[in-house]
């Protein structure tokens, strides 16, 4: 858990699974925790880069599966921040309601999220980080059309009146322009690893755009950054 909280955000969908069932764990679960240790020492060379873009923007990336959790039919929210083309940011949590639709999984999730790019946001300006003149405010990538057309839109909705009230300050901010969520294809989505199992070709994919490589890996990549120098 240690490893994933401060520098392995590829655990963080795993471990925060296995956590559910710390209390009375069954055979499958222990089995579970030994595959993740199995991945762990296959990648104990892993490591946060930085620097691969000299964008000096803080980015985010929101997701959510939808009734994921086979116990209760509770979806998962996961959002990853990165700055320089790292992770600095991410979590992996079970919603604590229960959505009645993908759209408000995925609009749960955003708000979320929508917290955390305030906050890093406002953190970035106290260290003096100047972001790009056409774009001021964060800005979170969101891979659902219908979840961005509800936060965008203010009008009363039947469909959206048994949302708690805590969920709509996403709508607020992007009203008062203090943030900005942004279409984004599911395939480049990194926060999409932080949902769900997924293949090992593209979870090894958005693992790379997380920042996340592994020491061979940064080796190659510096070689090919000479060469073009």
């Amino acid at each position: 858990m240690y490893a994933m909280v401060a520098t392995r955000p590829d655990l963080a969908y795993a471990v925060g699974v296995v956590s559910r069932y710390m209390s009375n764990p069954g055979k499958k679960h222990w089995e579970a925790v030994k595959h993740i240790l199995r991945y762990l020492k296959g990648t104990l060379d892993a490591q946060l880069t930085f620097g691969s873009t000299t964008s000096t923007d803080v980015e985010g990336y929101t997701d959510s599966d939808y009734a994921g959790n086979a116990d209760n039919r509770k979806s998962t929210s996961g959002y990853i921040f990165t700055y320089g083309g790292g992770a600095i940011s991410w979590r992996s949590k079970l919603q604590e309601c229960t959505t009645l639709s993908t759209t408000e999984a995925e609009y749960i999730a955003a708000s979320e999220a929508a917290k955390e790019a305030i906050w890093l946001h406002r953190l970035s300006a106290d260290f003096g980080t100047k972001n790009r003149t056409d774009r001021p405010t964060p800005t979170i990538y969101c891979d659902s059309q219908s979840a961005i057309h509800l936060i965008n839109n203010l009008v009363y909705h039947a469909k959206k009146k048994h949302i708690e009230v805590r969920y709509h300050h996403i709508r607020e901010l992007v009203t008062e322009k203090k943030l900005e969520v942004r279409k984004i294809d599911i395939e480049v989505n990194i926060a999409d690893c932080l949902t769900k199992t997924l293949p090992d070709q593209r979870f090894g994919a958005l693992r790379t755009k997380m920042g996340l490589r592994q020491a061979t890996e940064q080796k190659k990549a510096e070689r090919g950054a000479e060469g073009k120098n």
